[in-house]
């Protein structure tokens, strides 16, 4: 019987401990001063992300040659898929047209089965 009281007593000891120490806790208000340039940052860093400038990953190569065709291949690509985000990039000496920004290779892998419908020459291409 001793044993029991004991531990009954124990465990009402551990209760009342847990219960005194959240009725002390005292409110607590967090103040961030953040530089105002990181809101721009944020945003200049969502724009290159949204054209393919940022991140690893996948794109598809529609084109490449010169600047007059890659003009007429996006348009090309804008008129007939809405899906997937496409610009022109220059690399000497040639501009290429890349169309999606792809985390895996096999959302790049369905998407260029649907894009080599138009544009047959279209290749995968894995940023770095």
């Amino acid at each position: 019987m001793k044993n029991r009281n004991t531990f009954n007593l124990f465990i009402i000891s551990i209760l009342l401990v847990f219960l005194t120490q959240s009725s002390v806790a005292q409110p607590g208000t967090v103040t961030i001063n953040a530089d105002a340039q990181i809101n721009e940052l944020l945003t200049i860093k969502k724009s290159l992300e949204s054209e393919n400038k940022m991140d690893e990953g996948y794109t598809i190569q529609l084109f490449y040659g010169n600047l007059e065709m890659a003009n007429t291949t996006l348009k090309k690509y804008r008129r007939t898929y809405g899906t997937w985000p496409a610009s022109i990039e220059y690399e000497t000496p040639n501009y290429k047209v890349w169309a999606g920004n792809f985390a895996t290779r096999i959302q790049a892998d369905r998407a260029l089965i649907e894009i080599k419908r138009g544009f047959s020459g279209a290749f995968i291409l894995e940023k770095k």
